[in-house]
């Protein structure tokens, strides 16, 4: 008997159609609908959970569950009031792109399988070492996110740096992504330790205190051999002093990786170029297009200054793929990372940029620096509202500090605030600490914001404030 893992011509265009008007009714319709949906785990148990289905069901009657029970409870990162986190904007036309390349089932693994895929992922990664500044034989691959990208970025300087028989030290700062320290976690033994090195009043590292801890270790028979710096800090929008930490890597052969996953957008708007500066001096960078280059996720890159250091510790050649192995100046991308079945995630980003063109992106990246600066007007205006540190890179910082509240009660109140708003569903919104202070705080990189929804989420926030402080 055959197996039925097929749907007729008609029936597949018909579902596809669907899924596509399901899809543009939503980007259509974002900003009419809560940003936040969600249900209790209870709730989704006696939705959702059932046995494993033995037999089939309509594809419609699915979609129809899908709709009511699915995307009807999920928060919606692409909203236009989403403000926590990291938001991840997406747009149409990487959804499309991920489409063609799961419907036509590309893996861009080898040349000899996605030749044209290959090209394109080297195409699209040259556009971003030329927009950093990296040098002409630099490279890199699109991983998973961020993530991936920060601990490949450590792996590499472990083992291009370490020298055997010596306790290895690697720097970062106390604002650094906690991606890095699960980094940490995976990689970190008996002859790899990490320092810690507080920031300033700024939330930038203390360069100093980096230069004397390096001092410091080396006088105490450590060997150090790395530095990462943060390109956008996910906190505060903080970008270290990357020329000055650049120095410190020459001088004394460490390598240097740069975490602009979220941050790195920013060098489009040539207002914050001064901040850029030192970034092509990095060996390493990650860059993460889910974020503030507006596509769906799971679209992040690592940047290398050479990328024969990625062939140096990755390059395999089993048996079983032996035919793919031709030397002729192909490249096989899943030599070049962690992943040998990997997806085309590169289609996403180029087709957008064909598309749009980088001038969309520019104003896009743009439009956020802007929003925030108008954000911190806008919190000024109320009672009681302190901006505690000004807007980088499209991200704000406040908190509500009324008379006579200590500390305590002050974080207290911000996070009720924040619980309030959140609990409204009209604007999703994430707390952060900033030296004990427990903030608001606004990342607003979303093309399609308003200064509308900027006005009256704050003049929300500061409504559920007034109530709030009552019960303190």
């Amino acid at each position: 008997m055959n197996p039925k893992l097929l749907l007729e011509e008609d029936e597949m265009r018909a579902l596809g159609y669907r899924v596509i008007d399901m899809i543009v009714n939503h980007t259509a319709n974002i900003n009419d609908k809560s940003v936040t949906n969600q249900k209790t785990r209870e709730d989704l148990e006696s939705m959702l959970r059932e046995p494993i289905p033995q037999t089939g069901m309509s594809p419609h009657i699915l979609l129809d569950h899908i709709e009511k029970d699915v995307l009807s409870n999920i928060m919606h990162l692409d909203h236009n009031r989403f403000f926590a986190f990291v938001p991840i904007p997406s747009n149409y036309v990487g959804a499309l792109a991920d489409f063609l390349s799961v419907g036509f089932n590309i893996m861009c693994c080898t040349w000899m399988e996605s030749s044209a895929a290959g090209q394109i992922e080297l195409v699209t990664i040259k556009w971003l070492t030329d927009l950093f500044k990296l040098p002409d034989n630099a490279g890199g691959l699109f991983v998973s996110g961020g993530s991936m990208g920060n601990l490949m970025g450590v792996l590499l300087a472990i083992r291009h740096r370490k020298q055997k028989g010596k306790i290895s030290t690697i720097y970062f700062s106390d604002q650094t992504h906690s991606s890095v320290h699960n980094a940490i976690k995976i990689l970190s033994n008996e002859e790899v330790k990490f320092r810690e090195i507080p920031t300033d009043q700024a939330f930038k590292i203390n360069v100093e205190q980096l230069h004397t801890t390096i001092q410091q270790d080396k006088n105490a028979g450590f060997h150090p051999i790395g530095i990462v710096a943060n390109c956008g800090t996910t906190n505060t929008g903080t970008v270290d002093d990357l020329s000055a930490m650049a120095v410190i890597c020459q001088k004394e052969n460490l390598w240097y990786h740069i975490d602009a996953a979220y941050g790195g957008a920013g060098i489009l708007d040539e207002r914050q170029a001064h901040l850029f500066e030192g970034t092509e001096l990095a060996d390493s960078m990650t860059v993460d297009p889910h974020k503030w280059w507006f596509q769906p996720n799971e679209t992040a890159c690592l940047l290398v200054r050479d990328t024969s250091k990625l062939l140096d510790i990755f390059y395999m050649m089993p048996e079983y793929l032996k035919d793919m192995d031709r030397k002729n100046g192909e490249v096989n991308f899943g030599n070049y990372g962690l992943q040998l079945t990997r997806s085309f995630r590169a289609f996403k980003l180029w087709m957008s940029l064909k598309i749009f063109g980088l001038d969309s992106f520019t104003q896009g990246v743009k439009h956020g620096i802007d929003l925030a600066e108008f954000a911190a007007k806008e919190v000024k205006k109320y009672k009681n509202w302190t901006v505690v540190i000004p807007p980088q890179l499209a991200i704000i910082n406040f908190q509500f500090q009324p008379p006579n509240l200590d500390l305590e009660q002050t974080n207290l109140l911000n996070k009720a605030i924040i619980d309030g708003i959140v609990a409204s569903g009209f604007a999703m919104i994430s707390s952060t600490k900033l030296k004990e202070q427990l903030v608001v705080r606004l990342c607003i990189i979303n093309p399609r914001t308003t200064e509308e929804d900027i006005k009256e989420t704050i003049r929300r926030l500061n409504q559920i404030a007034i109530q709030q402080t009552a019960n303190f």
